[in-house]
C-alpha cells in the first residue's frame, strides 16, 4: 500500500504543479508548496528505507543485467524524486526570502526542471518492466499490484 500511496500523492503532484514560478508570490500557495514538498521528501525516503529492508520480487533466476536494471531504475527514480522535492525546496525558500530572480534560482528551476523529465522517463521504463513481468507471470507483477488478479 505504500507504493500505491506514494502514486497517488506523486499524481497529485503533477496536477497540482506549478506552471509559472511567479505564481508562488501567492503566500498560501508558496506555503502549501514548501508542506507538500517536506512531505513528499518524508514519504519518499520512508519509502526509500522501506525498500532497502524488503526482498526484491525479482526471481532469484533472473538474468544479472535484469537485476542491475531493476536497481539502476529504482535508484534513479528515488534520486530524481528526491531532487524534485529538494529543488522545489530550495526554489521555495529563495522565493520566501525575496530571492525570485537570478542565476541561482533560474539553476535550481533548470535542476527541478531535468529532474522532473527524468522521473517521467525512469517511471516509463518502470511501467514497461511491470508489464513485461505480467506477460512473463513470473510474479514480480503480483507482487507489485496485489489487488490485480494475475
Amino acid at each position: 500500500m505504500l507504493h500505491w500511496s506514494f502514486v497517488i500523492i506523486f499524481i497529485y503532484g503533477v496536477i497540482k504543479q506549478v506552471n509559472d514560478i511567479s505564481q508562488l508570490e501567492d503566500e498560501s500557495l508558496l506555503v502549501f508548496e514548501i508542506v507538500f514538498a517536506f512531505l513528499f521528501v518524508t514519504l519518499l525516503g520512508i519509502r526509500f528505507v522501506y525498500m532497502k529492508n524488503t526482498q526484491t520480487s525479482l526471481p532469484s533466476e533472473s538474468p544479472e543485467w535484469q537485476k542491475k536494471a531493476a536497481r539502476i531504475v529504482h535508484l534513479g527514480m528515488y534520486l530524481s524524486l528526491a531532487i524534485i522535492a529538494i529543488s522545489g525546496l530550495i526554489i521555495g525558500g529563495l522565493f520566501w526570502q525575496g530571492k525570485s530572480e537570478g542565476l541561482l534560482i533560474d539553476s535550481i528551476v533548470v535542476l527541478h526542471e531535468l529532474s522532473v523529465s527524468s522521473s517521467y522517463a525512469l517511471i516509463s521504463v518502470h511501467i514497461i518492466a511491470a508489464l513485461y513481468h505480467k506477460i512473463l507471470k513470473d510474479g514480480v507483477w503480483s507482487a507489485m499490484v496485489p489487488m490485480s488478479k494475475d
